[in-house]
């Protein structure tokens, strides 16, 4: 037999290094360790990849072993206390190895679906009993052994079909060689494996609190809040674990990497190989590996997240961060909430189904428990009463901010025409209007407006007004099929009171506006107001609706007719005196209509001369 290659020479010295380290036992158990050796071997080379050098559990040598990525090439190795990623081609097995080093170790293995449901089994290969040997402790070299090592399906141990997060536990387990084998049988897939001998002392994964699942506490048309118990790990192993809560229309998930693979977040996943290529679950590039301080517990799970050399405090790894949001698809959500255990879903919409889970996440390891998830249906909208408009009447109408009412229009005779008179009080308000479900007007309106519709026998009208985005809207809104007088006297475009400031005594201002070719009434009104009152103050109180009503009588200063068939020279002025000298006064003007309806200028605050 020739001289083995140097991958087999790596593959033989990484067992002398164990065997080194397990000098006391005997020469039986030394020979079943390199027979482990041997099998190995013989799988890897059967199955056409390249062998590796096992990654064992000494510290000192793993961190040696995984500073060559040449001997890290291969994905058929599960590291001792390590999550790796994995990648299934659909009905193409996959095959991981790992070894246990002593008899009556603990063992636990789990496999995490992401994509699709999984097929795996774990079995122990059969070793032999007896070999030849000095048992010395030193194999030979692989050029002088004679043994005849058979590959069998070994026992089984354990099998799973489905995409549960499953796992195999053993609290006594033989040493040798141990094969995990899984199969996707619907599609190309992500899945995780993680194998300990310590289970114990690892508990990488958060623990679930007696009561796992999540609660709905609140339920609106657009909100659901949520509440869960909080894990123990935090207060017990002193870890840091946040919580990340995703929202779904189409069902729960049972892991955060199924979560992740259906965002497609390319921060979480590698690469789908492509087939026939050797593919690797390290990615050493991003990898993190522990200080050599003797803090095993926090540093022994190198693969993922761990902090480096530095120590202090541990930041979360980016994907585990509070604003972190993969690009993400319209109908799933998912937002990491820190230690909080009571979340609020918000923007949700209205009468529909919801689906939330919540995952448990240790920033140490950056792995993950999954919460009994939850449903819920939000409530419905809340249904739109609609007004009934009577012909010629003047209906006041409020409209919270960004929202809309409807109003009806029946006439109950034929008509020609129909004319709707709309009065914004405060901002501009959008108008629609269907005529027997067809749209035949929309426009935004501001101040006082008159649209004209074609009519039709029989027809029915559907109004819908829509409010401001800034705040709250009150307009006033008119219908009729007769519209020999306008409820709302006639405007000019300007609606502004100008002031002379030439003309401005101690004790009076002059001031102008703009009328119309109607003939309309006018009342002045005055209000002092103090030093400190801004033209921002003024705008706020800007409401067109309030009419002379509204205003005390010691306020008025004088009502008059107006009007001129010379558009040009409507402009009416008037002197407002008994004023005091160095006062500030607010100044506004109301147009009254035939129908007792009034329309208020655009105030002006205006200021008496102190000294004359």
């Amino acid at each position: 037999m020739e001289r083995g290659t140097e991958r087999e020479r790596g593959l033989n010295s990484s067992f002398v290094g164990v065997i080194k380290r397990t000098g006391l036992l005997s020469a039986a158990a030394k020979m079943r360790l390199f027979l482990v050796q041997v099998l190995v071997l013989v799988l890897v080379l059967a199955s056409g990849s390249r062998a590796q050098k096992l990654p064992t559990r000494d510290e000192g040598l793993f961190q040696m072993q995984v500073q060559d990525k040449a001997l890290f090439h291969d994905s058929s190795v599960v590291p001792d206390g390590a999550e790796v990623n994995g990648y299934l081609f659909r009905d193409t097995p996959k095959r991981y190895y790992f070894v246990v080093e002593e008899d009556n170790t603990p063992l636990s293995v789990t496999v995490t679906p992401c994509d699709a449901p999984l097929e795996w089994r774990l079995t122990l290969q059969e070793l032999p009993e007896e070999a030849s040997g000095e048992g010395s402790g030193e194999p030979e070299p692989l050029d002088q052994q004679k043994l005849q090592v058979t590959v069998d399906e070994g026992t089984e141990l354990f099998s799973y079909k489905g995409n549960d997060v499953e796992s195999y536990v053993a609290s006594s387990s033989p040493s040798g060689l141990y094969q995990l084998e899984l199969l996707s049988t619907e599609k190309d897939s992500n899945f995780k494996v993680y194998a300990t001998t310590t289970p114990e002392s690892d508990q990488p994964y958060p623990e679930l609190p007696y009561d796992p699942r999540v609660d709905v506490t609140s339920l609106g048309r657009t909100t659901v809040t949520l509440a869960w118990k909080p894990t123990p790990t935090g207060a017990q192993l002193r870890q840091s674990v946040q919580y990340c809560v995703v929202i779904s229309q189409e069902h729960n998930f049972k892991s955060l990497c199924a979560v992740e693979a259906k965002l497609g977040a390319e921060d979480t996943f590698m690469l789908a190989p492509k087939p026939g290529l050797d593919f690797s679950p390290f990615d050493f590039a991003h990898f993190g590996f522990p200080s050599d301080r003797n803090d095993f517990g926090k540093d022994r799970h190198s693969a993922f997240g761990v902090p480096g050399r530095s120590g202090g405090n541990k930041a979360l790894p980016r994907s585990l961060s509070a604003s972190y949001a993969p690009r993400s698809r319209s109908d799933i959500r998912k937002v990491c909430i820190g230690n909080k255990n009571i979340f609020t879903v918000s923007e949700l919409k209205p009468d529909t189904q919801y689906y939330f889970d919540v995952f448990a996440l240790n920033g140490a390891t950056n792995m993950s428990t999954a919460y009994v998830g939850t449903f819920a249906k939000t409530k419905e909208e809340a249904k739109q009463k609609t007004l009934e408009l009577k012909d010629g009447k003047v209906t006041d109408v409020f409209i919270r901010r960004k929202g809309s009412k409807f109003l009806r229009f029946a006439p109950v005779s034929s008509h020609q025409k129909v004319t709707f008179y709309l009065h914004s009080c405060l901002d501009s308000v959008q108008i629609q209007v269907r005529r027997d479900g067809k749209l035949v007007l929309s426009q935004n309106a501001e101040g006082v407006r008159q649209f004209q519709l074609r009519g039709k026998a029989k027809a029915k009208y559907l109004i819908r007004l829509r409010g401001s985005r800034k705040g709250a809207s009150m307009l006033k809104i008119l219908a009729t099929t007769r519209p020999n007088k306008q409820p709302f006297p006639s405007l000019p475009e300007d609606t502004r009171i100008k002031a002379f400031d030439k003309l401005r005594t101690c004790t009076s201002v002059t001031v102008a506006w703009l009328g119309t070719q109607d003939r309309n009434k006018f009342c002045v009104y005055r209000r002092e107001v103090g030093e400190g009152y801004s033209e921002e103050q003024r705008r706020r109180e800007q409401n067109q609706c309030a009419g002379p009503e509204a205003r005390k009588k010691s306020e008025k200063v004088l009502c008059k007719y107006f009007h001129s068939p010379n558009l040009q020279k409507a402009v009416t002025t008037e002197t407002i005196r008994g004023l005091e000298p160095g006062k500030a006064y607010l100044l506004d003007v109301y147009a009254v209509g035939h129908g007792g309806h009034s329309v208020k200028y655009q105030s002006k605050l205006v200021k008496t001369r102190k000294f004359c």
